[in-house]
């Protein structure tokens, strides 16, 4: 299910032009030019083995992250569903991260979207140094049921686009 959009997320930030061409097909044209940034500071990505909550490492030069990629018609990600198993990923990934200082990321694609249809987010994590603590500060968090479980709102999410602007200013 989500391996073609894991995919489509590591072809992205390796500035791969014939996926950014398409992923750009509906976007404006501000949208389109924020993605077309990443040609010029690519990442190298790494799909992981397994799952253990981490789809994809991505490393360039001056940052690195780990990413978690989720998909759905959906605007709302409950991470309470599917016996809990997201929630525990997610305690995983915000642990692996703070002990070895890496920052976290959520690559939320909505399905059948026009337009930017991926939103970045980040957990609560403690710990961050340098540039990766920076970044942390500016992406939105993932949110908090009432009963403390994490949730993912789409429409509270950073577009992409932002975000690979941002990364490569």
């Amino acid at each position: 299910m989500s391996s073609q959009y894991e995919r489509e997320f590591k072809s992205i930030l390796e500035g791969k032009e014939d996926i950014l061409s398409k992923v750009t097909k509906t976007c404006s044209t501000l949208e389109k030019g924020s993605y077309c940034k990443i040609y010029n500071k690519p990442f190298a990505v790494i799909r992981a083995a397994g799952s253990f909550g981490v789809d994809l490492v991505a490393v360039r030069g001056d940052i690195s992250f780990l990413v978690e990629v989720k998909t759905s018609i959906e605007d709302t990600l409950h991470f309470s569903q599917v016996g809990g198993k997201l929630q525990r990923q997610a305690e995983d990934m915000v642990r692996v991260c703070e002990k070895t200082k890496t920052l976290p990321i959520y690559a939320f694609r909505l399905k059948n979207y026009r337009g930017d249809s991926w939103r970045i987010f980040t957990l609560d994590t403690k710990g961050l140094e340098g540039r990766a603590n920076v970044v942390h500060r500016r992406l939105p968090k993932i949110g908090r049921s009432k009963n403390g479980n994490f949730v993912m709102r789409w429409n509270e999410g950073m577009p992409l686009s932002d975000f690979i602007s941002y990364l490569c200013l």
